[in-house]
């Protein structure tokens, strides 16, 4: 870790790199725009540098990974800027209240990596417990401090460091999960919608929920009203349980994994919604075949798929594997009734997933109306000049013949 006293050291852009796109707002600088020299090349991984152009003009503080595709990433667009407490406190500060602005209770992303200004780095908090993803080797590398500075700022009892993924792999991080503040006895209750969700916050998926479909869960609870309810890749209830407090029929969630289904009955017991619940392990697409066999129907349908098309290279067999999606799930909506299909893969951007699910669709013989499209909640702020930070569709349609 630098020396927040010395004067960091500094790294610069190629005679023929675009400097206006880095002054224009992109917060990503790889590595075919970079001298990597001797010197860049042996700044430590997380090391924090001052950008210049090829003029030797600063553009600002970086944080510096000489082992990634993305060498570097945008801190502070002030080039005098210092990486320390009094830095992460304030970032810190200013996200938190944007979201106190937003919410009445502490549940919601805490910080949404480079929409917040903080490059890599996830926060989420469930009341006390905050649970961070440092996916960016400057926040792995600060992680206890970044911890001092949540426990300050928010005054959370716990701070679990959750250090799974692909995007850490990528940063050449190794993956751990361990607790920095404070200690957790089992799954968080978090009430959002009317239902109250189990968060695994130490051995679920990601951070332990997904804040991000938020308003989708409550614009798909608005059609829910008496309605029997599919939610496919359900994880711990998501769609499900916020239709059932919608006033849903009832409800099956699908999910490959039985733990997180055991989490979606504990939610649903917790919401007294338990009679009308049931969950089914196994294989989306095979219960989807499945459920054809038996002649099942349903008036809300729900596919909320792990992301598809995770990187450009897997685009083309992502959508086809969402073209796929919309096609089985569509026979299993009754006349009226509604199919609400996501992608959270940042990959296929909106129209070309739209007409992926459209396909699907035409292909199952049904004709449906688009009502609405929605996105990830305001808890998820998108920088301007990174798509990868407005990754959520959901696409909400009704069967139209």
């Amino acid at each position: 870790m630098n020396d927040i006293s010395a004067p960091p050291p500094v790294i610069r852009l190629k005679p023929k790199a675009d400097a206006r796109r880095i002054r224009h707002g992109a917060p990503w600088v790889f590595a075919d725009e970079l001298v990597l020299d001797r010197r860049t090349r042996a700044l430590a991984p997380g090391s924090v540098a001052v950008l210049e152009d090829n003029d030797r003009a600063p553009l600002g503080v970086v944080a510096v990974n000489p082992a990634s595709r993305i060498v570097a990433r945008i801190l502070d667009r002030d080039p005098a800027a210092r990486i320390g407490p009094d830095w992460l406190a304030a970032r810190l500060e200013r996200a938190l209240g944007l979201r106190a602005r937003l919410y009445d209770a502490p549940f919601y992303r805490l910080v949404h990596a480079e929409g917040d200004g903080m490059p890599g780095l996830v926060i989420d908090r469930f009341g006390d417990v905050a649970v961070m993803q440092p996916n960016a080797a400057w926040a792995d590398l600060r992680a206890g401090e970044i911890a001092e500075a949540l426990v300050a700022v928010t005054g959370v009892g716990v701070v679990v460091l959750n250090g799974t993924g692909r995007a850490r792999v990528q940063e050449g991080l190794a993956e751990e999960t361990r607790l920095l503040r404070g200690t957790v006895d089992g799954p968080v209750p978090v009430t959002m919608n009317g239902a109250t969700y189990m968060a695994d916050v130490t051995g679920g998926q990601k951070t332990g929920l997904f804040y991000d479909q938020r308003p989708n869960h409550a614009f798909a609870a608005r059609l829910a009203g008496r309605a029997r309810v599919l939610d496919l890749f359900s994880h711990v209830g998501g769609f499900a349980l916020a239709a059932l407090a919608g006033g849903a029929e009832s409800a099956l969630s699908v999910d490959s994994s039985a733990a997180a289904l055991a989490l979606a009955q504990e939610g649903a017991e917790a919401g007294g919604m338990a009679a009308r619940f049931a969950t089914r392990r196994g294989d989306a697409f095979d219960t989807l075949a499945a459920l054809r066999e038996e002649g099942a129907n349903f008036d809300l349908v729900v596919a909320d798929p792990p992301a598809f098309a995770p990187t450009r290279a897997a685009l083309e067999k992502g959508l086809r594997a969402y073209e796929r999606v919309a096609f089985m799930a569509a026979p299993l909506v009754a006349p009226g009734g509604f199919l609400v299909l996501c992608s959270c893969s940042h990959a296929a951007e909106l129209a070309k997933f739209r007409a992926a699910c459209l396909r699907g669709i035409g292909r199952a013989g049904r004709a449906a109306q688009l009502l609405h499209t929605g996105f990830a909640g305001p808890d998820h702020p998108q920088h301007p000049a990174l798509a990868e930070t407005g990754y959520l569709k959901a696409l909400f349609f009704r069967r139209d013949g």
